[in-house]
């Protein structure tokens, strides 16, 4: 097991013992040193902690026999709402709880999204964001940014957006908004074939924001000349969206068409798993992601999205008033393992729950996959895919090492 030395700034810490997935494949049995927060090493084998580093004649150093289980990236959720009871619109406070409750499940980074509400209450919450995301790793999360899921959005499509607050997409609102998100917008979704919708994705792009497809009315041509026009990203595919038709395949078909990068809720509400396995032969456009509500991890009851009421029974969450789907109770976890079980292999199903999100937010060079340079964001899985370890910035999380109690 471990020797008890935590893992921190001036310690080794060495995970064998494992399954470990990396870029290039399996290592079974494999090991990875951690040091300084970063990952120091990665290979095939085992490890054991010698007689002389034991009684301190090197760096203090830990070494945790994982006995068989996989290590994986840490998750990057790159659409959630909340978590654990709360939302992260309520306060400055419950953000940092969600996120923290999203880590317990192997999120190590999470890109917050917001709903569609009036101007100055999205700017009041992305300046909470900015704050979280200035302040960088901690105990609790690792905020890396804001996606603004309103309000641009079209009303046919809204599902459990508030409807009294969607706009048409301007330039000057966005820019707005993007001013108080303080360089820590990362996406935003907008319906391209709105009036301005142009504007508005001309403008993200030109600021180095993501501009992704989402509730939208769409039709194929529309949403073919959007991704044309840079728009790479396609908000929870399939959800907020024209059905998929032989003959007019919507922004969906658009999408799939593209090639473009395609955020799936695999809760098994959102989306059949046959769809989830479509989208998944071509690997490197798979994200998946939570859109998780604070119900997340909670349970059924009554909850509130974006003000309006939402009931979670049997783990579904909708809207009271008229039964939409309401973001969902999933976790990343969650998400991994309902994919291994619809069929993906689990490097696929770990690529695009780690690896593809680092890619497409920009961070590959720091994160998302298991790589000496890259930041020790790791996850420890038991045989049935179930969180036994998190591993931040080379940090513990909770209780510490599996085994520790």
């Amino acid at each position: 097991m471990a020797s008890g030395v935590p893992a921190g700034e001036h310690a080794v810490t060495v995970l064998t013992g494992a399954r470990v997935i990396t870029p290039s494949g399996i290592l079974d049995p494999g090991w990875v040193r951690v040091r300084g927060g970063l990952i120091a090493g990665v290979g095939r084998g085992r490890v054991e902690l010698h007689p002389e580093i034991a009684a301190g004649a090197a760096a203090p150093t830990e070494v945790v026999d994982l006995g068989g289980a996989w290590l994986v990236p840490g998750f990057i959720d790159m659409h959630v709402h909340g978590g654990g009871g709360h939302d992260v619109t309520a306060s400055p406070a419950d953000l940092a709880a969600a996120v923290a409750f999203h880590r317990a499940h192997g999120t190590t980074r999470t890109l917050v999204s917001l709903v569609t509400a009036p101007v100055a209450r999205l700017a009041e919450q992305l300046g909470w964001i900015a704050a979280l995301a200035a302040a960088g790793p901690g105990p609790g999360g690792h905020v890396v940014g804001a996606h603004l899921e309103g309000p641009f959005l079209a009303a046919a499509r809204r599902g459990a957006q508030p409807a009294e607050h969607l706009r048409r997409p301007d330039r000057g609102v966005y820019a707005e908004l993007a001013a108080a998100a303080a360089g820590t917008l990362r996406v935003v979704t907008v319906a391209p074939e709105l009036p301005g919708a142009g504007d508005v994705v001309a403008a993200a792009l030109a600021d180095g924001v993501i501009a992704a497809v989402g509730h939208t009315d769409a039709t194929y041509d529309q949403a073919t000349g959007a991704f044309a026009a840079g728009m790479t990203l396609t908000t929870h595919l399939f959800n907020g969206m024209r059905p998929l038709h032989h003959r007019e395949p919507g922004a969906a078909g658009a999408a799939l068409d593209a090639g473009v990068v395609c955020e799936l809720i695999n809760d098994g509400v959102h989306v059949h798993p046959a769809l989830l396995r479509f989208v998944a032969a071509q690997p490197d456009r798979l994200v998946l992601v939570t859109d998780a509500v604070d119900a997340a991890g909670v349970g059924d009851g009554d909850y509130r999205l974006g003000g309006q009421p939402v009931r979670v029974r049997g783990g579904e969450a909708r809207l009271a008033a008229d039964g939409a789907l309401a973001g969902s109770t999933l976790t990343m976890d969650a998400a991994v393992r309902r994919a291994v079980r619809a069929g993906l292999p689990i490097e696929t199903a770990v690529a695009a729950a780690a690896t593809t999100p680092a890619r497409v937010l920009g961070l590959r060079g720091s994160c998302g996959a298991i790589e000496p340079g890259l930041a020790a964001d790791l996850v420890v899985l038991d045989a049935d895919l179930a969180v036994t370890g998190v591993l931040a910035g080379g940090r513990w999380a909770g209780a510490g090492p599996p085994g520790a109690g």
